[in-house]
């Protein structure tokens, strides 16, 4: 068990310590915000939110750990900087992932994860840091999702894949076996990937088509 902070105040902030208190181990025991960010009132579900800047002197790194579930601001690029900001701080992370998830025992995943119910991770895959999965994913045997990699519900990975840092996959798409995604694809709601991606660009249709090269991260806007 862990004593855990989490980071944010949003929507995924208060479902991860929805998750956290209902279907894990854990103890999440305040929330954190940038200077910036913080409201006046300095509580959140009844718990203390902490500057990010004074976080290590109020939570020593050596006591408790952080999860930050964030959203997919410009590719996973804002949720990336957080990570990053967080582990220059000295913190381990936890992963949050479903009971109701179908997870191998080979199966390797990093931090900072945060994995939904009704997927499944077939045996020898890899799951990198930084990686939200929503409802219902497969990723097939011996594929791999990369950092920063955000999964919308109900994809399909076949085996064999290898899906790039920084990657969005919209809900309902299907990846073909062996495809490699390049880091920053964009892949929109209900495509169907059946050849290797180019970097930033953005795929949509069936089969899927580069609808334009180096601006996922200007589209993204969720």
């Amino acid at each position: 068990m862990a004593k855990v902070i989490i980071f944010g105040l949003r929507d995924l902030a208060e479902l991860a310590h929805y998750y956290l208190n209902v279907d894990s181990e854990h103890e999440v025991v305040a929330f954190s915000v940038n200077y910036d960010y913080l409201p006046k009132e300095r509580l959140f579900k009844s718990l203390p939110i902490i500057p990010f800047e004074e976080v290590v002197d109020k939570y020593p790194t050596t006591d408790y750990k952080f999860l930050a579930p964030m959203a997919s601001l410009k590719m996973n690029t804002l949720r990336e900087q957080v990570y990053y900001a967080i582990k220059e701080k000295g913190y381990d992370m936890i992963s949050y992932i479903s009971s109701k998830a179908n997870v191998y025992e080979n199966v390797s995943i990093g931090e900072n994860c945060f994995i939904q119910a009704g997927t499944t991770l077939q045996p020898f895959t890899k799951v990198g840091n930084n990686v939200v999965m929503w409802s219902n994913n497969s990723l097939g045997h011996h594929g791999e999702i990369k950092d920063h990699v955000t999964l919308a519900a109900q994809v399909a990975i076949a085996g064999r894949c290898s899906i790039g840092e920084n990657s969005f996959l919209g809900t309902n798409s299907t990846i073909r076996n062996g495809t490699v995604l390049a880091k920053g694809t964009l892949v929109g709601i209900g495509s169907v990937i059946t050849n290797n991606t180019e970097e930033w660009s953005v795929y949509m249709g069936n089969p899927a088509r580069r609808i334009g090269k180096n601006i996922s991260k200007s589209i993204l806007h969720i």
